[in-house]
């Protein structure tokens, strides 16, 4: 494993690596143990959009890995003034041992990878997720201790997060089910993945039918960064698309829920569901930092 670019990348023998690598470093670090495993190690984080977890969780692991990171934003680069991603890519190459970056085209990353001769890390763009499902999946095993037979749904915005979702889920033997309106749909990639899947995955506009029976359900913003323009009419398209005790009813009884954070309490889901699953959703964002220094780990420590 060479790079994070997208879930898409990896197999299943390579998430399962990932999460087990994570556990151990998670029981490592809430023991005491020291895991300096990326000591001399610099990473460039470029962020073309903000961030509260992703900034956090990689500067935080990359330090308790034994390493350092460097904070770049749009502002401090060349690459924001309209420097070629490629000559950004080979001149950070000279510099550091890899980079994470957030931004918006899916391409922007793919390119660093292929112009860059270190590991690339996909901490967002508008197409992928990657690390935050792999926390996702972490604090699933956690919680229920396997992935077979459990029902993963995802209602709202077929997104990043759902595109990453699908991916993760079906691949580590979950079937997956989406609730999502009509012209909110996941890319168009994703649907063609999930064709070599069959009924394991199933897409309606219907909440209540795609929750039935679930182990775990997602959701995410109406509007994410970017399409703040949109708000208004996004609260209109994914009115009735929310995680409340409505839907509740119909998963099954030990559901968890999981959001990746920030939530907008009484869109996508009320602040009574959030607070009585608020241990699970809490527990899946610091399990942000213990995936993520798995991927580090696994991309750099050779």
């Amino acid at each position: 494993m060479k790079h994070l670019l997208k879930m898409l990348d990896l197999s299943k023998e390579e998430i399962i690596d990932l999460l087990n690598l994570a556990d151990q470093l998670k029981y490592e670090q809430k023991n005491g143990i020291e895991h300096k495993r990326l000591k001399g190690k610099t990473m460039g984080m470029i962020f073309q959009k903000a961030s509260t977890r992703t900034r956090v969780s990689f500067e935080t692991g990359m330090y308790q890995l034994g390493g350092n990171a460097l904070f770049l934003s749009s502002r401090d680069l060349q690459i924001g003034r309209g420097e070629p991603v490629q000559d950004t890519a080979r001149v950070l190459s000279r510099y550091l041992d890899g980079i994470m970056i957030r931004t918006f085209e899916q391409k922007e990353v793919e390119d660093l990878a292929e112009y860059g001769s270190i590991p690339i890390i996909n901490g967002l763009t508008d197409f992928a997720h990657p690390c935050q499902v792999l926390a996702d999946l972490m604090t699933i095993r956690e919680y229920k201790g396997r992935f077979e037979g459990l029902k993963m749904c995802y209602i709202g915005d077929g997104n990043n997060m759902a595109n990453s979702l699908i991916v993760g889920g079906l691949k580590v033997g979950m079937s997956v089910s989406i609730a999502c309106p009509n012209g909110y749909q996941p890319d168009a990639t994703i649907l063609e993945f999930v064709k070599e899947y069959g009924d394991m995955f199933t897409m309606t506009n219907d909440p209540l039918e795609a929750a039935k029976n679930a182990d775990v359900i997602f959701t995410d913003v109406w509007a994410s960064m970017g399409q703040e323009g949109e708000a208004e009419k996004r609260k209109i398209a994914f009115k009735g698309y929310q995680i409340n005790d409505e839907l509740m009813a119909v998963a099954n009884d030990d559901a968890m829920v999981q959001h990746c954070l920030p939530a907008h309490r009484e869109e996508e889901i009320t602040a009574k569901v959030f607070e009585e699953h608020a241990d699970e959703i809490f527990d899946e964002a610091e399990n942000r930092l213990h995936a993520q220094k798995a991927v580090m780990v696994r991309v750099m420590e050779n």
